[in-house]
This record gives C-alpha cells, structure tokens and sequence, in this order.
C-alpha cells in the first residue's frame, strides 16, 4: 500500500498543542523527579490486538519535540496489518523524553489505529465487491485531516473534507429550497463548472426525479439491500451511487452486493474504539 505522509507542517501545531496541554504549568515534575537528566533507555511501541496500524509520524514527532535526541525505527509502518505483540517501533534516547512524550504519542497512535483498523474490517467485509469504503465529515474537531488519514491508511477512501469540496444536496436543502429541482438549479447557477453535485434520496421516486435533472452523484439514504439493488438499476451508470445509513460488518455485505460504488460510513471517525498499543521496555 503505497500512503503519502501528511506533511510535517500540518502535523507540528496540533502535537504541540497536545503536549502543552499534558505539560501544563510545571512540565512532567513526576518523571523529573524521578528520573536522572543523563539516564537512557529503549523502549518499543507494541501492539496488544490484532489491527491496523496508522499515526506514527505524529508518534515521533511527540517525542522528538520533547527530546531531539531520541531515534525511532519503525518496524511496522502505517498501514501495516499487526497482530498481538508485534512491535511497531523501537525508541532510544534520553529516558526523561521517552516518558514524558509517551502519553501525548500513545493517544495520537492508538486513536489512529483505531479507525485504521476499523476500516480495514468493513474494506474486508465488501472483498469482492466494486464498493469503496469511504468516510465522512463526521469527525473529531481539528482532526479532520488525520482521521481521513487514518481511513487510507485502512484501505478506505475520503469523502468530503469540507463544505467547499463538492455540493451534496440533503433533505434539509430541499426542504428549504422548495424541492430538488430548484435546489439543483441553484446549485448549479451558483458554482463553478468543475465542482460535482450529489443529491441525497431516500425513496426510488425521489431516485427518480433526481436522475431525471441530471447530477453527478446519488446518495441513498437508509435504503435496503433490496432497494439500492433496484436503484442502482434504475442509475444504470449515470451517476455515482452512494449507499449510507446503518452499515456495520454485518449489513456491508448485502449493501456492496447491490452494486453501489461508494458505501459512507460515519462511524469510522466518530465512534472507532482505539487500538491497544502500549510502550513497554525492550527485551
């Protein structure tokens, strides 16, 4: 799997910002009191479930932020699939930054892992299928561009990062609008020609309509197997179909298997548990 990093510039404010909160007024007086300025150690960043890795940059930069002279070498990098015990990563340096960066690099790698091998599961559980597994805007506030991340680094895809990237017409903008096709020929009026427009269904005479007024992309909403089965017939390639609403390792089957091109599942970002990795001394 090949993943292009978030760049480092992206990635440095937010650490900085979760070490100062964990630093607070008087740094880590627990492991300074503790532990001599000169003392070394290495330490290995382990897996204790079987999952999907995903976060190790923002894991070095937690430590090296701390400590400039600590050295990491990743044995699993992200994206790699883990089992019980696999070691991720080896860390030596100065003991007192290895300690105090642990927390602030455990919490960015373990929630990361979480959603990374959340994904993986459902991307698994539609093997075989044409549907891609993508994500949200249902994600934790300004870590938008993490969690995606963490998505791909499961073999998911991205939804929308933002409000700017395409149109997607729900069922509160038609409400409001006075129904889909004004909300459409607004839509269109008023962006600009390179920006696609998706417009959310949840019955096959709204499919109708819809596809009757031309649109890049249909979003069906908290349909059955049975009836995205049907909808994606009455598509028949004219626009992309997005299947949403209650998908779960046992529904993503029967979804994919009615041809939908995309499956969205919010979940992914808003409720993965994380994954156990803990920093334990090396052998």
């Amino acid at each position: 799997m090949h993943l292009t990093p978030l760049p480092r510039i992206m990635l440095e404010p937010l650490v900085r910002d979760a070490l100062l909160e964990d630093l607070g007024r008087a740094g880590d007086i627990t492991t300074d009191a503790i532990v001599p300025a000169d003392h070394r150690a290495t330490v290995v960043l382990a897996s204790r479930q079987q999952g999907v890795v995903a976060g190790l940059d923002l894991a070095a930069l937690a430590f090296s932020l701390i400590e400039p002279a600590i050295e990491m070498k990743v044995e699993k990098p992200d994206g790699s699939r883990l089992v019980p015990g696999d070691v991720i990563a080896t860390l030596s340096g100065p003991a007192r930054g290895l300690l105090t960066g642990e927390r602030v690099a455990l919490n960015f790698l373990s929630h990361l892992s979480g959603i990374a091998t959340a994904t993986a599961g459902i991307v698994d559980a539609v093997a075989g299928h044409r549907a891609r597994i993508v994500c949200t805007r249902k994600t934790t506030p300004g870590l938008r561009p993490l969690e995606k991340y963490a998505v791909r680094c499961g073999g998911g895809s991205n939804h929308r990062f933002g409000l700017d990237d395409a149109v997607l017409i729900k069922d509160n903008h038609i409400a409001i609008s006075g129904g889909v096709r004004p909300a459409i020929e607004r839509a269109r009026a008023n962006v600009g020609h390179l920006v696609k427009i998706e417009v959310e269904v949840d019955t096959l005479e709204q499919l109708d309509d819809v596809l009757k007024l031309g649109v890049d992309a249909v979003l069906l909403d908290n349909m059955s197997p049975e009836t995205l089965t049907t909808a994606v017939r009455m598509v028949a390639g004219r626009a992309i179909t997005e299947a949403s609403g209650r998908v779960n390792l046992a529904t993503a089957p029967a979804i994919a298997a009615s041809g939908v091109d995309l499956i969205s599942v919010g979940w992914l970002t808003h409720s993965a548990p994380i994954l156990d990795i803990g920093l334990d001394t090396a052998p």
